[in-house]
């Protein structure tokens, strides 16, 4: 049950706001510390805190001790094509954010895929905004109706890493309507969005928490009378207090507005009734989220049974089947596998035993337990089939965080580790006990209660067992100074350092290292003491919280020779193999854009040698975002997960055994190589999008080039055939028109098929693309039976950005329709005169 949140009237908001100081109402308008507001007693506000999402709710702490469910990201959830999905969904997610007492959670991200090389890519939903726009706004509506806020980021043209906090972004005024805008304007306007982040970045030479879109078009024409608030680090000015512009500064408790805008209002400078009305979006918010007395917070409530469930059907509806063949002539298509029929299965590859469930950086979630595919299959299966795994080789060249369960107490006693805190006089400050080999802090305190910037070192003390005999490279990641002992014996005493231009989050992400080589018996224990002294300038941007990050590496010196031919002979003996490959969180992460899109290390090599070994040969992608695979047409079947969140292997179980259906839907283009993507290296601080409208299938339409796999791709477990599609004015006169398709369940299953609907402007005055997705639905059958889908395309749908006049308009004539079933082959191709200007 959800008890909805009371609303205050505006009166009364405003009466509050009447009712404090200029300096009271100045200082609600940046952070109390890194995730909250402080509260103000005489406007009956309490502490009014955020969390980082999307693929979970982190809350204040990154620790392992308050574990968050893990959802799928973005591009997984945006694969369902599914919004009353994904709005159920986002009531999962407000029910954590209660649960670890956060009121507005830093999600959805509808940044555009303008090219897979984007680092954050797997946060963003799709290259398309008219996907984007729909299932984020289903995200903030499910987060919203439980009373959660919705944090609809980043505004706008924030859609690669490279140079992310002063990139200046060059797009024509068309494209940036009809593309980067269109997704913020269908969530503000639909959803009713409560908070928008404003980006780092500059678009057109105005960086974006001064920018006037901000307020002529976000809070003018849309409408918002929501919260702007500054991505973390991005308020670098007084100048963004402006009228209409930016709301909150976050974080604190320094920032450049303080004193300084006081000072700016007592002297004339700024009106104080663009402050009073910052602080009034600031209260209509605390109301909307139940942090003000007198407005009731709203309390969901998610039993854990039924948030694995929801995770788990969540995560299979997201996967896309996009190849799924014989495995040699005359058998049927391989999958579903058939259980009864299986003696032996071999599941191999780097991210078998070792899924990656979400990306890196801010979408860092901590979950109670993560469903490996090799767990999975094994837990489906059962103990009367054998399922053999191997690595395969490594995904990475980087030495990993040591396991939790290879670490135990240093004194023999109990498992983690002990973590000390020592000032600049080498005073102990307090210790604590983890159960983690990564440790980070975003401000806060170390411990219980201490301030983090009064620790000058970390002192951690564990037990190192080994799993098996053989050399381990042991060692700790992190910039500044690293001592560590083994075995009593000083064997690291080194300085990491990162340029001085690197991204904050890429040292957490992917921080330098150093290791060494210890050679250890199975179930043999040697302890380790690792102090990490954090460089001075642990302050970030313009406020002096700190950020702290350094890891414990262990990780085994593994011969990726013997490890490839030892998933080989296992794939030979099996009746199937199953090999999970995919990306690692040094390629796909927060805070750097990617390199190349090929999957790291010898992944290719051994999906071709699998395959040789064995026909019946089914690959898993477990990447968030496209990657090249040159051996897509070799093999039989191929899926795409992404990452999938903590019920990975649980789902993967239920599609590849048939209890599910491969729900997915391609929301992205996957290439069949490099040539032609957008990059994302500015040239002398501006990074121009030259490639206007034609981003994702945009392009590859423009350019008559067949990419590896479609946008919308996706097939199912049952077939279907396409009776009959009639347009018909819609109900208003808003000059929407509605298009009924009947389809047609003709296998033996009970499947869902999406009906994708596309418009095209044959003969246009105007440069368009070739076609566009104008609209979409779904519709599930039985077998035999037949279902009608009506997908509504409203008139923006028809309208292009006259950059001229300043207006939306629609050009005179014809519109081609073309209705397209998810498998991209069947195009129905009909006229329609029902919108004329």
């Amino acid at each position: 049950m959800t008890d909805q949140p009371q609303d205050l009237s505006e009166n009364q908001l405003r009466k509050r706001v009447e009712a404090l100081s200029l300096r009271q109402k100045v200082r609600l308008l940046t952070g109390e510390d890194f995730w909250s507001v402080a509260a103000e007693p005489l406007a009956g506000l309490r502490r009014l805190v955020f969390s980082d999402g999307p693929a979970g709710v982190r809350g204040e702490a990154w620790d392992e001790r308050n574990p968050s469910a893990n959802v799928p990201s973005p591009t997984a959830l945006a694969a369902t094509w599914d919004e009353s999905r994904i709005e159920r969904l986002g009531g999962l997610l407000a029910a954590e954010a209660r649960r670890k007492g956060v009121d507005v959670l830093l999600a959805p991200t509808i940044n555009l895929h303008r090219t897979p090389y984007g680092g954050r890519h797997f946060e963003c939903f799709s290259e398309d905004p008219v996907l984007t726009g729909r299932i984020g706004a289903a995200y903030v509506r499910g987060l919203q109706s439980a009373g959660v806020g919705a944090t609809v980021k980043h505004f706008v043209a924030n859609d690669s890493e490279t140079e992310r906090f002063t990139v200046d972004v060059q797009v024509a005024e068309r494209v940036l309507r009809e593309l980067y805008l269109a997704p913020f304007e269908a969530i503000v306007r639909e959803a009713r969005a409560w908070v928008v982040m404003a980006a780092y970045n500059a678009v057109n030479g105005t960086t974006m928490t001064e920018h006037p879109l901000l307020r002529e078009v976000l809070k003018d024409e849309w409408g918002f009378d929501g919260l702007v608030v500054s991505d973390w680090y991005a308020g670098r000015s007084l100048a963004a207090a402006s009228d209409g512009l930016l709301d909150l500064v976050m974080p604190g408790p320094s920032g450049p507005w303080g004193d300084a805008l006081v000072a700016a209002v007592a002297a004339g400078h700024l009106p104080e009734h663009a402050v009073d009305d910052k602080v009034l979006r600031l209260l209509r918010l605390a109301g909307r989220v139940g942090a003000l007395d007198g407005a009731r917070p709203a309390t969901p409530s998610w039993t854990t049974e039924q948030s694995r469930a929801e995770l788990r059907e969540t995560a299979a509806a997201g996967f896309v089947l996009a190849r799924n063949e014989p495995a040699e002539a005359g058998e049927a298509r391989l999958l579903p596998l058939s259980p009864g029929r299986l003696r032996r299965v071999a599941v191999v590859g780097p991210n078998a035993a070792v899924a990656r469930t979400l990306g890196g950086g801010s979408a860092t979630v901590f979950p109670p337990f993560t469903v490996s595919p090799l767990d999975g299959l094994r837990a489906a299966l059962g103990p009367d089939v054998c399922v053999d795994h191997a690595r395969g080789g490594r995904s990475s060249r980087r030495v990993p965080a040591a396991r939790p369960e290879m670490l135990y107490g240093p004194n023999g006693h109990g498992t983690g580790v002990e973590l000390c805190f020592f000032d600049t006089e080498g005073t102990l400050l307090g210790s604590e006990t983890r159960e983690s080999a990564t440790f980070t802090w975003l401000g806060g305190t170390a411990g219980a209660t201490i301030p983090i910037e009064q620790v000058a070192a970390f002192e951690l003390r564990t037990r190192v067992r080994a799993d098996s005999a053989g050399t381990y490279l042991i060692g700790a990641a992190g910039v500044g100074r690293i001592t560590m002992t083994v075995g009593g014996s000083v064997r690291i005493d080194t300085h990491l350092g990162l340029t001085a231009d690197a991204d904050p989050v890429e040292r957490m992400m992917r921080p330098p290292q150093e290791t060494v080589p210890v050679p250890l018996d199975a179930g043999e224990q040697v302890g380790i003491m690792l102090r990490y002294e954090p460089p001075s300038f642990a302050g970030e941007g313009f406020t002096d919280a700190a950020i702290l990050s350094f890891q414990l590496l262990v990780g085994a010196d593994g011969d990726d020779d013997a490890e490839l031919a030892e998933a080989v002979a296992l794939a030979g003996e099996a009746d199937v193999a199953v090999v999970v490959v995919g990306t690692t969180d040094e390629v796909e992460s927060e805070g750097f854009d990617r390199a190349s899109l090929s999957l790291p290390v010898r992944q290719d090599e051994l999906v071709r040698r699998v395959r040789a070994a064995n026909p019946r040969t089914v690959v898993a992608v477990n990447a968030g975002a496209p990657v090249l695979l040159p051996w897509a047409d070799e093999v039989p079947a191929v899926l795409l997960t992404w990452f999938p969140g903590q019920e990975f292997g649980n789902a993967l179980a239920d599609v590849l055994l048939g209890i599910s259906e491969p729900g997915g839907r391609l929301p992205v283009t996957w290439p069949q190589a490099e040539r032609g993507l957008p990059g994302t290296t500015p040239v002398g601080g501006k990074l121009d999008y030259n490639e206007g409208l034609f981003i994702g299938y945009r392009r590859y339409e423009r350019d008559g080039e067949e990419p590896l796999y479609r946008f919308g791709h996706g097939l199912g477990y049952t077939t279907w055939e396409c009776h009959s599609v009639e347009l018909s004015p819609g109900d208003g006169d808003d000059g929407a028109v509605i298009v009924t398709v009947r389809l047609h369940n003709t296998g033996t299953r009970r499947g869902r098929e999406v009906v994708q609907v596309f418009l095209s402007r044959p003969d246009s005055a105007i440069e368009r693309v070739p076609r566009w997705l104008a609209g979409f639905g779904s519709a599930e059958a039985e077998p035999d039976q037949q279902v009608e889908v009506r997908v509504a395309l409203p008139r923006r749908a028809f309208e292009h950005w006259d950059a001229a006049g300043r207006r939306w308009a629609v050009e005179a004539g014809e519109f081609q329709v073309a209705v397209q079933t998810s498998s991209g082959s069947a195009l129905l191709g009909l006229d329609t005169g029902l919108l004329r200007d």
